[in-house]
């Protein structure tokens, strides 16, 4: 198992990517001095009787009530067994473990106060792989994610359950068969646990993981498609993008260009071509995927960024400055969240468009649905409705979920980012664009057979061995789910890309 040491504050995409991946995870020693400067603060104002919020007042609309020190821990037992009204599917196994990592990261820079006995129990549950039962729905990402944070820090208090090695038990089951104390709260730490974006980004960071191994196989299948439909490179001449200047344009042009290089199918035509331009959906890859790779860097950039910030309030800034502000406020990773789904729905919609031209018989020269005995057989006529259908349902959800907002808290907390469920559906739309990209490479590899003897490029051979491995040709109509179940597997886990020697990650800024 791979192992990593996450510096707070300065941890990489491609750490936190491990961490996802089920890596073994441990936080540096280097941030305990940080955390109990921190700690001493918040007690030297306990000692002191100033009022505080956060440490010995009220939340949100009852901030101004002043809370007795003898209440201090009940105080923040109540604030999470409140807060915890969570409800919807639980959050996948992989997501909680990357916010158990970011919380314990976060906290660990010490502006939040809490002890390292708070830190410790979330660095236990995530090493012995005891992962919170987190409900996926309820923040709107202000104050921070509130409830499924609640949720999460319940669990390591004994309440509700935990998921230990793929199993549900009850959370203080869960915790004695580890060997970890259940968690009692000292002053301001509940705030400092629930008051975060750790579970917005987390959901954001764990799509983004998703989006560009389908971001991947989409300009896979891209290129594919060209030599199936027997297109034109020329669009991709780095003259041509060259010209406009934009980076992602340059580099997904290269990309095509690459994979498309030494094709047979591509040389039998080179010279001997009569149609004058390709459809868009083959001729504009560089300028769409172009622009997404761009969206898609820019959204990484914010997610790096949060995934090391300091997002819980009030913060520690020095002695005797407890101060409120409002980094819980989710706005930056609302509108990464947006950028992603855009970005997606577009790779989706000009995949399908080019399954369409697939089965099109006037559009691809190959028979009709790329079926052996037309009629008989209806080969890929319903594959690509499913794609259709799969792209509409994507265009649905890539509506902007930062633009809308609810007061909340009686108008207290009077606009909100809703950068939690912006990001949690992002993993669906990953899971619909990468059945899209799917269907076109089994319909591109179908079209493939019908160019036999001659074979594409060297880049693309072993993409049509993998699909083979899973997939045989469709010689006749045959149960297909099961084979496009196993070609959105192969997208999905990013096999698809590393067969043709892709990993888009590193270049949104991993």
């Amino acid at each position: 198992m791979t192992s990593i040491s996450l510096k707070p504050g300065r941890a990489s995409l491609t750490e936190w990517r491990a961490v996802l991946d089920g890596a073994a995870t441990a936080l540096s020693d280097d941030s305990a001095r940080s955390i109990e400067a921190g700690q001493a603060i918040v007690e030297d104002i306990v000692a002191a009787g100033a009022v505080t919020y956060g440490v010995n007042t009220g939340f949100g609309k009852l901030a101004s009530v002043r809370i007795a020190d003898a209440d201090l821990a009940t105080l923040q037992r109540n604030l999470i067994l409140s807060h915890a009204v969570g409800t919807g599917p639980a959050l996948p196994d992989s997501v909680v473990r990357l916010i158990l990592a970011m919380k314990a990261a976060s906290l660990a820079r010490g502006a939040s106060g809490v002890r390292p006995q708070v830190i410790a129990a979330l660095a236990g549950a995530l090493k012995a792989d005891a992962l919170p039962v987190v409900p996926a729905k309820g923040s709107v990402g202000a104050s921070g994610d509130l409830a499924p944070l609640a949720h999460l820090t319940a669990a390591l208090m004994g309440y509700s359950e935990i998921r230990l090695k793929g199993e549900t038990l009850p959370a203080a089951e869960a915790l004695q068969r580890i060997g970890q104390t259940p968690l009692t709260l000292g002053a301001k730490e509940g705030l400092a646990l629930i008051n975060g974006t750790q579970v917005s980004a987390s959901l954001a960071l764990a799509a983004l993981v998703d989006l560009a191994r389908v971001f991947d196989a989409a300009l896979v299948a891209g290129a594919l498609s060209v030599d199936a439909l027997k297109g034109s490179d020329t669009p991709f001449d780095p003259r041509i993008q060259a010209l406009r200047g934009q980076p992602g344009q340059i580099r997904v042009a290269k990309i095509l260009l690459d994979l498309i290089a030494g094709s047979a199918i591509r040389e039998s035509h080179r010279h001997g071509d009569t149609k004058v331009q390709d459809p868009y959906s083959l001729r504009c890859q560089p300028q769409v995927m172009g622009a997404v790779a761009d969206l898609f860097a820019n959204a990484a950039a914010t997610l790096s960024i949060e995934a090391n910030a300091v997002t819980d309030n009030p913060l520690v800034l020095g002695p005797g400055e407890i101060v409120s502000g409002g980094n819980f406020h989710a706005e930056p990773v609302a509108f990464a969240a947006d950028m992603l789904a855009m970005g997606i729905c577009e790779v989706g919609n000009l995949s399908e468009r080019r399954m369409a031209l697939l089965v099109d018989p006037v559009m691809s020269g190959l028979p009709p649905f790329l079926a052996r005995d037309a009629g008989l057989n209806s080969g890929f006529m319903i594959a690509q409705v499913t794609a259709a259908a799969l792209a509409s349902e994507n265009k649905q959800k890539a509506y902007p979920a930062s633009v809308d907002t609810i007061p909340t808290s009686a108008n207290q907390e009077d606009h909100v980012s809703m950068a939690t469920h912006g990001a949690f559906r992002l993993l669906d739309m990953a899971k619909n664009a990468a059945s899209i990209i799917g269907v076109e490479l089994m319909a591109a590899a179908e079209a493939i057979e019908h160019h036999r003897p001659l074979k594409t490029s060297a880049r693309l051979e072993p993409v049509l061995a993998l699909l083979r491995g899973r997939i045989a040709p469709l010689t006749e109509d045959r149960y297909l789910a099961p084979d496009l179940a196993a070609a959105t597997e192969l997208v999905l886990s990013g096999a698809v890309g590393r067969a043709a020697g892709l990993d888009c990650f590193a270049e949104f800024g991993a």
